[in-house]
């Protein structure tokens, strides 16, 4: 077994939640370190990073260190902490999201300094927090402290060893009605939130139906819904649901909030961003703030077309697909800086979150190879 596929074992035996990752930091900052990284240490923020090189490009990797919980360990054909390896896959919690893609480009940066592909060339590789909560936030704290904006991006999130050109937008929006609260055996002394609130749950409805078509098309659910009142006796006084909107490419976010006020008319109700804050392990705060459009880089973009060679001359085939995430990631920040960005990394993406999630370990190499040959074509 090679060093690479035992590093990505004990990452994945290392239990990484979201706000909970200081011991894969540690274990990531202690490989780079093995590795010979010219810089390998922990932010404020609790990011690892790792750098190589010194030169005047600069090319970044990212992925995220935490995983979603496991719930459900009793029903895992192999224990999700385990980092088995059956059959040719690696198996565990992480194992697709996104650990195995992190240690490739840890071990790909550090291949092609070894094999001289760093000249006028810097490239970091960076393991960020809480990307299942705050996507994008990390990275926006970690390029301000290193005062850093790279001329390359790749976000190493699963597609498969798949080239993936951007992804889907993004606005999760929480609505409030209001009520007035009552004793529950005279309800028609009070105005019930919930019922207020009814109706605009059936505009969501038609409103996700009115957004399906062939092809890629947006997408809105209610995620969440609470209600607030003084007792099991008593009329709900204020209502809330949380929504999550998908953007597809053509949509934008000034669609969403026309949407948003069409769902409200005529209700007691307002809607407003549903901002997240969340406390990294090492105590700072990350303010999230859901609001993102969807992107794509070019086919013809230099970025694009390096990473098709490398692509051709690890695998000796020639592309013959792209993709496009459904999901969102921490590409919403370079994005956001006009910094070149583009997807890549090992495991069938449709694994994240899910029980039994596991990677292929043929997959797992080829993109620490891709990953090196990248920087040599850049």
């Amino acid at each position: 077994m090679n060093d690479l596929i035992a590093f990505a074992q004990k990452a994945v035996q290392t239990r990484s939640y979201s706000d909970d990752e200081e011991k894969m930091a540690c274990l990531l900052v202690n490989e780079m370190k093995k590795l010979q990284y010219d810089e390998a240490y922990i932010d404020s923020i609790g990011n690892v990073v790792g750098r190589i090189g010194s030169g005047k490009t600069v090319i970044h990797f990212d992925g995220h260190m935490d995983t979603v919980e496991v719930n459900d360990e009793d029903l895992w054909e192999q224990p999700p902490f385990s980092g088995n390896i059956v059959d040719g896959y690696l198996w565990g919690r992480g194992s697709v999201d996104m650990k195995s893609a992190l240690c490739a480009a840890i071990y790909g940066a550090a291949k092609a300094r070894d094999l001289g592909y760093l000249e006028d060339k810097t490239v970091y590789v960076t393991g960020t927090v809480c990307e299942e909560y705050c996507d994008g936030v990390n990275l926006k704290l970690l390029y301000e402290e290193l005062k850093v904006k790279p001329d390359y991006c790749i976000i190493c999130e699963p597609s498969g060893n798949v080239i993936t050109l951007g992804h889907k937008g993004k606005a999760q929006i929480r609505i409030t009605t209001h009520g007035v609260s009552a004793h529950g055996s005279a309800p028609e002394k009070g105005k019930n939130t919930v019922y207020e609130m009814a109706e605009i749950i059936q505009r969501v409805e038609k409103l996700n139906q009115s957004l399906y078509k062939e092809g890629p098309h947006g997408t809105i659910v209610l995620s969440d819904i609470s209600c607030i009142s003084a007792s099991l006796n008593a009329v709900p006084s204020a209502c809330s649901i949380y929504l999550d909107r998908r953007l597809a490419l053509g949509e934008s976010l000034n669609q969403v909030k026309n949407e948003m006020n069409d769902l409200i008319a005529g209700k007691d109700a307002f809607w407003e961003v549903g901002t997240l804050i969340h406390q990294s392990w090492k105590g700072k705060e990350l303010y999230y703030e859901p609001m993102h459009d969807p992107w794509i880089i070019e086919k013809e973009h230099p970025l694009t077309q390096a990473l098709i060679h490398a692509y051709e001359k690890v695998y000796q085939a020639e592309v013959d697909k792209f993709d496009f995430w459904d999901f969102g990631t921490n590409a919403i920040t370079p994005v956001a800086l006009c910094i070149p960005t583009i997807g890549f990394g090992p495991g069938e993406y449709k694994l994240a979150h899910m029980r039994n999630e596991h990677c292929s370990i043929d997959q797992i190499n080829k993109a620490a190879d891709i990953y090196c040959q990248l920087i040599k074509e850049i």
